[in-house]
């Protein structure tokens, strides 16, 4: 499944590529994110992920591995996780470009695919659900840019 959105956020490109590309940064802001353990800096990260579809609960273990970083214009990142009895892999993208007022335009793409004993379960579920969890992960993350470019800008 094909996610994409694009996210103005009130603050310089540097300030947001430093933000989304800090894995403990982004880490606080992704909903059911348990765990992040750096094992190679702008390279790889391994964690742990619980997410709720419905009633059906998976707690996903897996790594991210960053495919190409163009500070502070682009990113590109692959993750694969599993859980009892389910596989996810995504491939990501994220393009900041300058917006108007200095502000920064995030346009973000992330191709989703979950396989196996959950995807059986609540594959109905799974598009509005992984919008949902995309929208509230950019709006906490434009929150938190945001609140920390007006105190400290």
């Amino acid at each position: 499944m094909l996610l994409k959105g694009e996210v103005p956020i009130r603050a310089a490109r540097e300030k947001v590529w430093d933000f989304l590309t800090d894995p403990q940064q982004v880490g606080m802001c992704a909903p059911g994110v348990e765990s992040i353990e750096v094992i190679e800096p702008d390279k790889r990260y391994r964690g742990v992920v619980s997410i709720g579809l419905g009633s059906v609960k998976a707690r996903f273990s897996g790594e991210v591995e960053i495919l190409e970083l163009e500070k502070p214009n682009r990113a590109k990142l692959r993750a694969h996780g599993t859980s009892s009895g389910s596989v996810a892999d995504a491939a990501s993208e994220m393009v900041l470009s300058d917006g108007p007022a200095g502000t920064t335009i995030v346009n973000w793409t992330a191709d989703v695919s979950v396989s196996g004993q959950l995807a059986s379960l609540v594959s109905r579920l799974m598009l509005p659900v992984s919008q949902k969890l995309s929208d509230q992960f950019y709006g906490e993350v434009r929150r938190r840019i945001e609140a920390d470019a007006a105190g400290g800008a």
